[in-house]
């Protein structure tokens, strides 16, 4: 059977709390769109996202997705999958594509935006994202996830390394940030690059 092009799909939440009625939403999802979150749910496997599609229903965060469940043959649904990106260890970290740092360590996490860390103090010349970009300049890369539709990169740091961040923290615009940072200690970095 060849690949619809729309789906309908039902929508509901799947959000964990107190008894509470939410209202199903019904939407027809571009095949794409639906194969976004197939991906984010599955990883890059043909046969898993094909017998989700079968199966007419998957949880991603906290939506649950429910489709008229149907057959696809594996070679459509290979062609359909090869518009997404894979994983490509051969590739290089580019600063300027750069959208979001994670800071972590045993018992911290520091979740920063290129927008939020960009921003400059007045009078400095320098941002902490200049900072983080300039001690992470050859990160590893690990992985391309779908969920964050972006190049996972890892920076190891060491103790000098991490005491030059915690430092820089001054350079933040938020002081709530900064002492978050400079409280945490950190052992690695990870780096989230779009394509």
């Amino acid at each position: 059977m060849a690949l619809p092009p729309t789906l309908r799909v039902k929508l509901s939440s799947e959000a964990a709390g107190a008894i509470a009625i939410t209202p199903v939403v019904s939407q027809d999802l571009a095949l794409s769109e639906l194969l976004q979150v197939l991906l984010a749910a599955a990883g890059y496997d043909v046969a898993r996202v094909r017998d989700l599609l079968e199966r007419g229903s998957v949880v991603n965060g906290a939506t649950r997705y429910r489709w008229q469940g149907f057959q696809a043959e594996e070679s459509d649904l290979a062609a359909a999958l090869a518009q997404f990106p894979r994983s490509d260890p051969s590739l290089l970290f580019n600063a300027a594509k750069c959208t979001r740092a994670v800071l972590r360590g045993r018992a911290a996490r520091v979740e920063l935006t290129a927008q939020t860390a960009g921003r400059r103090r007045i009078l400095r010349r320098r941002s902490y994202w200049d900072a983080l970009l300039a001690e992470c300049a050859a990160p590893e890369y690990r992985e391309y996830s779908y969920r964050e539709r972006a190049d996972l990169f890892v920076a190891s740091l060491d103790a000098g390394r991490a005491a030059r961040l915690r430092e820089a923290a001054k350079l933040l615009a938020y002081s709530a940030l900064e002492q978050q940072i400079r409280c945490g200690a950190f052992d690695h970095v990870e780096l989230w690059a779009r394509r």
